[in-house]
């Protein structure tokens, strides 16, 4: 304890930090950000965007950095992500930031990340499920798991998906993200022996639109599969994440 309060009088540790340690999250003017969430379940904490103010997205991501040395936000819009790259340009130069869609990665030079003996395998129906798979995406690379990326592979050309097989089969955990009626991943988890997460998408038109009859598809599904709420990305993304942990641990 005071070699904590030492270096936050020095300098070397700031306050948000020293907080995050003795409490295991961080208050900002923004809210509470939860530093210890890795530690204690596996994925970090996503700051979810949407609905907030730029100056709360940028104080948050702020505050994630400083406590974790990396940030990652969901759901950020094109003039959020301008104001977090100004706000890094100008406060951590060295820092990398890496943009999937709507969701984004900032990390430190000094952080260390994970490195995770497993990998991923991600599917989409079509270019409109993309940018959710790309949510999922984001979360299984700060993971540091090996993500293996297959797109536009939908049912309506059967072969298209059938011709992709062996690569979901070499994968340890499949993410299937498919609009429509939602039958990618029930085609997908009845033709390999890995645990699949399917992702409604909210794609489509009329009766059953805005996901709902992707939903219900997977919900119904005669294969055996997991099922996540519509558009949820980061949420498979961690569920994948935490069966490959589990996978790469066993194999240890």
């Amino acid at each position: 304890m005071r070699e904590l309060l030492d270096a936050v009088a020095d300098g070397t540790v700031s306050p948000a930090a020293a907080e995050a340690e003795l409490r295991g999250y961080a208050t900002g003017e923004a809210g509470r950000f939860d530093a210890a969430r890795d530690q204690r379940r596996g994925v970090p904490e996503a700051i979810f965007a949407e609905g907030k103010s730029i100056p709360q997205v940028v104080a948050l991501a702020e505050t994630a950095l400083e406590t974790t040395g990396r940030a990652l936000l969901t759901r950020v819009s094109d003039p959020q992500f301008a104001a977090l790259e100004d706000y890094v340009a100008e406060t951590t130069p060295d820092a990398t930031i890496h943009r999937h869609s709507g969701a984004v990665r900032v990390v430190t030079a000094d952080y260390e990340p994970p490195s995770l003996e497993a990998t991923v395998g991600i599917a989409t129906g079509g270019t409109v499920d993309e940018a959710v798979a790309d949510e999922a995406e984001a979360v299984c690379l700060d993971a540091g798991a090996t993500v293996d990326r297959v797109d536009d592979v939908g049912v309506a050309a059967l072969s298209r998906t059938l011709d992709q097989l062996d690569r979901f089969r070499d994968a340890d955990v499949m993410i299937v993200a498919a609009g429509r009626e939602g039958a990618l991943p029930t085609v997908v988890a009845g033709l390999v022996d890995t645990p699949v997460i399917g992702v409604p998408v909210s794609s489509g038109y009329g009766y059953g639109g805005d996901g709902e009859a992707a939903l219900a598809g997977m919900l119904q599904s005669c294969t055996v599969l997991s099922v996540v709420n519509v558009d949820a990305g980061f949420v498979a993304g961690a569920q994948a994440t935490l069966i490959a942990q589990a996978i790469a641990t066993a194999r240890d």
